[in-house]
């Protein structure tokens, strides 16, 4: 059966392979990605729950043409190493000590993806003045993320199975919440590196403990902190998903939403994407902060 033509923006990013880094966070060995100069303004891409840092490979090489590109493997995902307890706070940690390692040129800018997108609001809540802001792509702010909802109420995340082929561990990967993916060599991809062989067949490389979380702090109490730079408005993405619950109390001389009428989403529409994200960055970029005007 002949393969299907590969896009040309896909082989090219394939084209532009990562460098690969590690750094040492709270005594765990967090592996990360960069790509481009990293003299250019810094954005570090935060994955999703059981998701890894090569989510982004399809992306990361056209927005490195503009900015340095880091992507970290969160503790109990990709190939970085694992820990007893996964909160919030110390994947904030770990965001943080990569942003240092990778050599920043300045204050990074978050974009997080789903459960990502909660750690990004965890991150700029507590690191709000070193961050230049944070977009939130596809994440519920008053729910729990849809990968924590199928690991509480479904089997896939809480007993990952163990398969004896990789192609058989391909064909049982499914994307959560379901969603269209046009693009199966993007699906394929993920798959393939979302796999690990061990002596007993290909299994999944996230640890299904990162689900096992102890009562964390509400988004609503970490955004109502103010998650942002005094210096510059944060504008977060919420996806069709997230505008639905976007119901929280915020400083408004700190923060503003931005909701996009329809999801766009990673895998399925990533040129669609990647413009939004370039034409928020770019946005930002020129925006002067606005002061808000004094009590009377």
């Amino acid at each position: 059966m002949p393969q299907p033509t590969l896009p040309r923006w896909f082989t090219e990013a394939m084209a532009s392979p990562p460098q690969q880094r590690t750094v040492t966070a709270a005594s765990c060995q967090v592996n990360y990605l960069i790509w481009g100069d990293p003299e250019k303004p810094p954005v570090i891409l935060v994955h999703g729950g059981a998701a890894h840092a090569k989510w982004w490979s399809h992306l990361a090489p056209q927005l490195a043409r503009d900015y340095y590109v880091v992507a970290p493997d969160l503790s109990g995902h990709g190939d970085s190493g694992r820990r007893e307890l996964y909160p919030m706070e110390g994947w904030a940690e770990e965001v943080m000590a990569i942003a240092q390692d990778a050599g920043c040129s300045g204050p990074p800018l978050l974009v997080g993806h789903s459960m990502g997108g909660m750690v990004t609001i965890v991150t700029a809540a507590i690191h709000g003045e070193r961050l230049a802001g944070a977009v939130i792509v596809d994440s519920p702010v008053r729910k729990p993320d849809p990968e924590s909802a199928e690991a509480e109420h479904g089997k896939a995340f809480r007993n990952p199975k163990t398969y004896p082929t990789l192609d058989e561990a391909v064909a049982h990967f499914h994307l959560v919440p379901e969603q269209p993916c046009e693009h199966d060599f993007l699906a394929d991809y993920v798959a393939r590196h979302s796999l690990r062989q061990t002596d007993a067949g290909w299994s999944w490389k996230f640890d299904p403990r990162i689900f096992v979380r102890f009562p964390p702090k509400t988004l609503h109490d970490y955004l109502a902190r103010g998650a942002v730079p005094r210096r510059a408005a944060s504008r977060r993405v919420l996806c069709r998903r997230a505008a639905r619950n976007r119901r929280v109390h915020v400083r408004p001389a700190q923060a503003q939403f931005t909701a996009c009428r329809d999801s766009v989403r990673v895998l399925d529409q990533p040129i669609a994407f990647l413009a939004a994200l370039r034409a928020l960055l770019a946005d930002w970029e020129h925006s002067v902060p606005r002061r808000r005007a004094a009590a009377t």
